[in-house]
């Protein structure tokens, strides 16, 4: 292979997530290691991280989140392009990707409700201020954002425009958030600008992206011989000088009941998961809601960060991500139905059959409630008859509009009837309940990628001065691109694989839509045609 020798060199990665697991399969594809000498140390007793979905129909299925793709995906598209498909011989998982995006492509109907009605989401609703604002974060460097927030950025009214309500729910945008970030994903999904109304963009797996995604990629990694080391939590690393550089040389772990260690020679590799989104998640039932609120000492991978950071400014300052709660979580729900009704109303209400609409949010939820009812089965031996859906909110500490209580501290079955009572379901709630097993969870970090931060806060994915050690997933620094997606990690474990074998590649350009001059004038045009504030339609002077 070029660059430097796989001969008896020995691959560590801390995290069996989708960057761990993108790791490996560039190590044995571009790197030429065997996979027998790729370990993978995973603190939970499945692979997959964020990317989860597990349960039973009896149960209940447990769904933390769902990610969307888009076509501008080139690291993961290039990844599945290679995975071999669990269900049809000869493909790969993009090849069921592509095939079932074709088959049902997403338009969505009906994108917000308010007062239990679909509303008109063909204008965005900005004012002249809102466009100039939005011209000039645009404009603007990252340098002279820094720390600020987006509301910083500005005025009240922006949030409450149909363009922000569609933007936030769609990404987990909050106006406390990063103005850097908000910018980032204004340049990077600039050609999705004048079709958000209608999510026309994007692509969705087959089943959840863990039967999708996870599972051929852990069977593709399986026959490569790449070692699996689950309930494993990695709680520090040693490091040694290596002439004028820096080099790890040791790996502390606890599993089950004893502590061990494992020396690293000198050749050998570590890629180190850096936090995590889903640390610390809470579920509740469909009779009680998530006990207590998770802390960044739940599981290892915001500690093991912590501990090596200490002393070492070019590690990053985890604390910022980990130590604001409040700012980050929010909660989800995933509802499972043996009873067909709920599927078949929505379907009436949205206009879409289920599969080919999208995010469905309520603007008027105090909760600001969205859901999303995914093509069936979603589940890959989900039982016929037995329907899945699942939702979030965004504001977990406010009384619901129905149910007096925060969101936060209701009950599946709870979320489940403030929901239908928003959609104007209240005649059919005592059946639909009977059906109904709706199972919350609480993420107290998972929009922490966002917060406000500065440029040095995330380690790159490649330290200066180090020579054996690499960053990966959505808390390392990658220009350009953005944090919250599966195309973020995967680009990580592309240019931490590339970058440590010393091979003459680097991961694809970011999308440059926003180079496209036909791209560019669309986005212009929804922004100027289509974004009209009431009080500004063509022809009329504001107010």
């Amino acid at each position: 292979m070029a660059g430097k020798t796989a001969a008896g060199r020995r691959a560590y990665i801390i995290g069996g997530g989708i960057a761990g697991m993108a790791t490996a399969a560039y190590l044995i594809r571009e790197g030429g290691l065997p996979g027998a000498q790729v370990f993978v140390l995973e603190e939970s007793p499945i692979l997959g991280g964020s990317l989860d979905g597990g349960g039973t129909p009896e149960n209940g299925y447990i769904l933390r989140g769902g990610r969307m793709f888009n076509f501008s995906y080139r690291c993961t598209y290039d990844l599945l392009s290679f995975i071999p498909s669990l269900d049809r011989p000869g493909q790969s998982v993009k090849d069921d990707i592509d095939q079932f995006n074709e088959a049902h492509p997403t338009e969505s109907h009906c994108r917000l409700v308010e007062h239990g009605r679909k509303l008109d989401v063909t204008q965005m609703g900005f004012s002249r201020k809102d466009r100039l604002d939005l011209i000039e974060i645009i404009a603007r460097s990252e340098a002279s954002l820094g720390r600020k927030r987006v509301d910083e950025c500005f005025s009240p009214g922006f949030f409450q425009t149909t363009f922000w309500f569609m933007w936030a729910t769609m990404f987990a945008f909050q106006p406390w958030h990063s103005a850097v970030e908000f910018r980032r994903y204004l340049h990077r999904f600039v050609h999705e600008f004048p079709r958000i109304n209608t999510l026309a963009g994007v692509d969705r797996t087959p089943f959840n992206q863990y039967d999708s995604v996870v599972l051929p990629l852990q069977a593709w990694l399986q026959q490569q011989g790449v070692h699996f080391e689950l309930g494993m939590e990695v709680r520090d690393l040693d490091f040694q000088p290596a002439g004028d550089r820096q080099r790890v040389s040791g790996i502390h772990f606890h599993r089950g009941q004893r502590d061990g260690t494992i020396a690293l020679n000198a050749s050998d590799l570590v890629f180190v998961t850096n936090g995590s989104m889903t640390s610390g998640t809470r579920y509740g039932s469909m009779n009680a809601p998530p006990q207590g609120e998770g802390t960044r000492r739940d599981g290892g991978s915001w500690m093991l960060w912590e501990r090596i950071a200490k002393g070492r400014p070019e590690f990053g300052r985890p604390s910022v991500f980990d130590e604001r709660v409040d700012e980050s979580k929010w909660p989800s729900f995933t509802v499972t139905l043996q009873d067909p009704l709920f599927f078949r109303l929505m379907e009436d209400f949205t206009g879409n059959v289920a599969g080919e609409g999208g995010l469905v949010t309520v603007k008027d939820s105090n909760w600001l409630m969205s859901v999303v009812l995914a093509h069936q089965p979603y589940y890959r031996h989900q039982p016929p008859g037995v329907t899945v859906f699942w939702g979030y909110g965004l504001f977990p500490d406010r009384v619901g509009n129905f149910v007096q209580k925060a969101m936060s501290e209701c009950s599946g079955a709870e979320l489940f009837i403030e929901l239908c009572n928003h959609l104007g379901f209240q005649k059919e709630l005592p059946t639909l309940l009977r059906g109904a097993n709706s199972i919350p969870c609480m993420m107290p970090f998972i929009t922490s990628q966002f917060l406000t931060r500065g440029p040095t806060d995330r380690p790159h994915v490649v330290p200066e001065g180090w020579e054996n050690l690499a960053f990966i997933g959505n808390f390392c620094e990658q220009p350009k691109d953005v944090v919250f997606t599966v195309e973020y990690s995967v680009r990580s474990a592309q240019a931490a694989v590339f970058s440590l074998l010393g091979l003459e590649k680097e991961p694809p350009p970011v999308y440059p839509g926003e180079r496209d001059p036909r791209v560019l004038l669309h986005a212009l045009q929804t922004l100027y045609t289509h974004g009209e504030h009431a009080d500004e339609a063509p022809g009329t002077s504001p107010h």
